[in-house]
């Protein structure tokens, strides 16, 4: 009699924990674990919101989780670690380090565990272990740039001669991040194409120069009318940064620029940096063009009062909701591939239009 009571208590008390417990309630739910280079930023917390309509729309039920910081790689390791304990049906990753993580997804490949990447996804991921991506795809994003740019400049590209050149300038953070790269090569392309199809020069008449890794075996390189100059900084560093702009500002007048390209929000805030927060664009450079990729509260500013032509924005809220999707589709066997989750222009005109202040983190 007092095993039976026993046994009734115990049963009674592991009733009440599970009514107690946050998990219950989800435990009827597939779960997704999503692990994000960071959490406090705007641009995650906007991440955060597609995944969580994602969440909502299919049925599961996700946790969201980054470091505190992009530099604390051994962080989101743990979380990582932590998310593959809870026997997730599929994870989203967005890498801070490949390396880092190269044991978990072999682990998750073993366990046939479907791992979507997002954002910057995990570049160089042994083959297989990531079933497919959602991110921006950088090389059109900026080609969207050089397309908004060449309509402004289109006149006086059309003017350029061997004796009096024109430049556009791309100021790009580094010559190694693969979303850098490609948004580089895509303004690059993007450009050469536009003065290809639309003017009366040739990719004869056109140089790319600068930093080579920026420069591929199909370039043209011997042009004498148009200059396309690939700039990287010394480092990262933003005073690095803020004197490179700084330089590609004091050839405007000499090597007559037509338009700067900054590829990321880093290289923008140099260019802000070096002008003023801007202000020294409209006195000094009133007709440069100048586009800026990403926001940030500088930028922003900069575009509300036309010292930037404009700028592009990744659309942060979809990566997070195609992260999500992606990962309940291949949870259900679905086939899944690499999803371009897209990119807008804005200018002063349009940056409070319902479709695009959304898209604008500080």
């Amino acid at each position: 009699m007092k095993i039976t009571k026993n046994l009734t208590v115990m049963l009674l008390v592991l009733a009440a924990s599970m009514f107690l417990t946050p998990m219950s309630a989800q435990a009827r739910k597939p779960y997704i674990a999503v692990v994000s280079k960071g959490e406090q930023h705007d641009f995650w917390q906007q991440v955060k919101k597609g995944a969580e309509a994602a969440a909502k729309e299919y049925g599961v039920y996700i946790t969201f989780e980054g470091p505190p910081s992009e530099s604390d790689v051994q962080t989101q390791v743990e979380m990582l670690n932590n998310a593959i304990a809870k026997n997730p049906v599929a994870i989203a990753l967005a890498a801070l380090n490949t390396s880092s993580v190269l044991d978990q997804l072999q682990q998750t490949k073993r366990n046939g565990i479907p791992v979507i990447g997002f954002d910057s996804g995990v570049p160089q991921a042994p083959a297989g272990s990531i079933w497919a991506n959602a991110s921006t795809d950088n090389y059109n994003a900026a080609g969207l740039a050089a397309k908004k740019m060449f309509a402004v400049i289109k006149d006086k590209i059309e003017a350029a001669t061997d004796t009096n050149p024109v430049k556009i300038i791309v100021m790009n953070q580094d010559a190694a991040g693969e979303s850098l790269l490609s948004r580089g090569k895509g303004f690059r392309d993007t450009m050469i194409k536009l003065i290809e199809t639309n003017t009366k020069l040739t990719k004869e008449d056109i140089q790319v120069t600068g930093n080579p890794g920026y420069i591929d075996v199909n370039s043209p390189v011997t042009g004498k009318k148009v200059i396309i100059e690939m700039v990287v900084p010394a480092s990262a560093a933003m005073t690095d940064v803020s004197a490179a702009a700084t330089a590609a500002l004091n050839k405007v007048a000499s090597d007559n620029v037509l338009g700067i390209f900054c590829s990321n929000e880093a290289t923008a805030k140099g260019l802000l940096a070096a002008t003023n927060d801007g202000a020294t664009l409209e006195t000094n450079y009133r007709d440069l063009v100048v586009i800026g990729f990403d926001a940030g509260a500088a930028q922003k500013r900069a575009v509300r009062k036309g010292y930037f032509f404009g700028s592009i924005t990744q659309d942060p809220y979809m990566i997070g909701y195609k992260a999500v999707e992606l990962a309940y589709k291949a949870y259900k066997g679905e086939k899944v591939a690499d999803v371009d989750t897209g990119a807008k222009f804005y200018d002063k005109t349009n940056m409070d239009n319902d479709d695009i202040k959304g898209l604008l983190y500080d």
